[in-house]
């Protein structure tokens, strides 16, 4: 059953779980949704400027060429997204140190006022930069801080971390809406004030159903927060973890240590080597980061070209046929809003041994990193697939690809959260997450020079883009198989051992 508390206290977890899906929804990852906006942009005339009419076949015929549009449409979406990785880094830190929950209010707000004045101002279209990067940016707050809430249901921590990151993949739907809105009359104005209005739940949630301080796990008993009168509601969590630091011993104590990531429990996890808990350097410079890192960034690379120049795609596909460009749009906008749905499924694979009893020596970190290797390995086997579905040029075959992408993102974003939450002490995930978004973001850089050369050299065809892109994906799968045979060495270190001590102990009673 969800919930570590009985009574008011439950039911608060309960309403903070709710009020944070509903914000990650809403409001966290809207700029994914740049399809069905650039759509709508493109109609109301921006960046226009940068189409040119040109002379083409014996009868002079004039076409209108907006390839230098779709270029800067790309631009756009590709700061964006560098933006919204980049700058989590030092969001991460902050996390780590502060309370700020009030600069996410601030951020986002910010976004979407400058989003209304520039969406007002056709001719100030280079505006579109700076607001879809403040949007980018408060919506990957929203994501930080919520995802600490999944240590407030103890075994389903993964699905409800897995689940938040679906939310922030459904959230890209929102500018479906706003498109629909559109069509039916509703400006672009009008739907950003009324997007801003909706936001004020933020300021409501942050005093009444979030705490002041991080969120332990394991948690605390009668852990509390939020405005409760009479009681006390603050708690020193860095006490708390010092206590598990001095208090806990290594059930994993005596394996050797292997060029990995040592295993440690979260949240003032101990290494076995010194019983401390791993700095932050040693967690950056393990193995386990590495291909994490290689893992993520050449999956969102794959995802975030594709987001980024669906449009011209569709229309080099449907041969500029505006209807068929929109069905599509609105086809792939749709499937997003089934990220939430998707993305449990991979909480439930990380967390399907939560309950079952551990093989003898074996410790729950890594139960939890054992698990985690089927959810890595079929992640990287989806972004296969998808990249190929993704590089053929028939148009029907794109629905294929719209679900598999979105099925694809979700577990991506999910796994990617759990996997730091478990693999690495709870102390260092803000940093940790924020390194390896902020890393991923200058590969995602890649995603324009790789526009730009299927714009110019190669003619507007992305075949050889496309094929050099599935082929890079294949790195994805050196993360999963490298945990699999680290949690296998970890096995068979702990038989041999208790070999060792079974022999020892004959040879005392001979």
């Amino acid at each position: 059953m969800l919930g570590c508390g009985g009574g008011g206290v439950g039911l608060r977890y309960r309403l903070t779980l709710a009020t944070g899906l509903v914000e990650c929804l809403c409001f966290a990852g809207v700029v994914f949704g740049w399809a069905s906006l650039v759509f709508v942009l493109k109609t109301d005339g921006y960046f226009t400027d940068l189409c040119v009419n040109r002379t083409t076949g014996p009868n002079s015929t004039v076409e209108t060429d907006c390839s230098g549009q779709d270029e800067q449409f790309s631009l756009v979406f590709t700061v964006t997204s560098f933006m919204n990785n980049f700058l989590t880094l030092p969001n991460g830190f902050i996390f780590d140190r502060f309370v700020f929950f009030s600069t996410t209010e601030i951020q986002a707000e910010l976004g979407l006022c400058c989003l209304c004045v520039s969406l007002s101002l056709i001719a100030l279209s280079m505006l579109l930069f700076p607001a879809l990067s403040f949007i980018a940016v408060g919506g990957i707050l929203f994501l930080i801080t919520n995802i600490q809430v999944g240590n407030l249901f103890g075994s389903h921590r993964s699905t409800i971390i897995t689940l938040y990151n679906g939310a922030f993949d459904s959230s890209s739907a929102i500018f479906l809406i706003i498109k629909v809105m559109y069509e039916g009359g509703v400006s672009l104005r009008s739907s950003f004030l009324i997007l801003s209005v909706c936001s004020v739940i933020h300021l409501l949630r942050t005093f009444f159903l979030m705490p002041n301080t991080h969120i332990p796990y394991p948690l605390p008993e009668g852990f509390t927060y939020g405005v409760s009168p009479g009681k006390s509601n603050s708690y020193n969590v860095e006490e708390i973890e010092k206590t598990r630091e001095t208090g806990m011993t290594s059930e994993g104590e005596g394996l050797a240590e292997t060029d990995d990531m040592p295993l440690q429990p979260d949240d003032g996890q101990q290494s076995e080597d010194s019983g401390k808990v791993a700095s932050f350097r040693s967690c950056v410079q393990s193995w386990f980061f590495l291909w994490h890192l290689v893992w993520l960034s050449v999956m969102q690379l794959r995802h975030y070209l594709f987001i980024g120049t669906l449009n011209p795609m569709l229309n080099r596909l449907a041969d500029n046929d505006s209807a068929l460009v929109s069905q599509y749009t609105n086809a792939f906008a749709f499937t997003q809003l089934c990220g939430v749905l998707c993305a449990p499924w991979n909480g439930l694979i990380m967390d399907r041994h939560k309950g079952k009893p551990l093989a003898p020596g074996e410790t729950d970190k890594e139960a939890d990193l054992r698990s985690s290797s089927l959810s890595l390995f079929l992640t990287s086997l989806q972004c296969l697939l998808f990249s190929i579905c993704a590089s053929s040029p028939l148009l029907p075959l794109q629905y294929l690809t719209f679900i598999l992408q979105v099925l694809n993102r979700s577990f991506l974003y999910g796994g990617n959260a759990a996997f730091i939450s478990m693999a690495f002490p709870g102390v260092h995930f803000g940093k940790l997450y924020g390194l390896v978004m902020s890393l991923s973001a200058v590969v995602s850089l890649l995603q324009y020079p790789c526009f730009a050369l299927v714009k110019g050299a190669l003619g507007g065809a992305p075949f050889y883009v496309n094929i050099a892109l599935t082929l890079l994906t294949l790195l994805a799968f050196i993360h999963p198989i490298n945990i699999f045979y680290h949690c296998r060495k970890l096995t068979n270190q702990r038989e041999d051992m208790a070999g060792g001590a079974a022999i020892t102990l004959a040879e005392a009673k001979m």
